[in-house]
């Protein structure tokens, strides 16, 4: 199984673009930050994850202000790359 669920705040958003298709494509990037337990240890987890939305999806995303919290679920594929990951997000919501 690859699902992703990830609150965090979107701090990099690039232009809307569309593919040959016409389809909108929204290319971000998302900030997390929690306290998880790990060997019976608290732990601070931050990181950052290139993402991408197609759709209305990714219209509505645009419209999304930088560093405001949300939900998103998807799942992670290869960067066309080859190098990293990008979080395809297949749902949004406000926290």
């Amino acid at each position: 199984m690859n699902r992703l669920q990830l609150q965090a705040v979107v701090v990099q958003v690039q232009s809307l673009r569309y593919t040959p298709a016409g389809i909108p494509v929204l290319n971000l990037v998302l900030e997390h930050e929690s306290q998880q337990t790990e060997l019976d240890t608290p732990r601070t987890v931050k990181l950052q994850l290139k993402a991408v939305a197609f759709g209305a999806l990714a219209e509505t995303l645009q419209k999304q202000a930088l560093n405001d919290a949300g939900n998103f679920d998807g799942f992670l594929a290869s960067a066309r790359t080859g190098k990293g990951v990008v979080f395809h997000i297949q749902a949004f919501s406000k926290t």
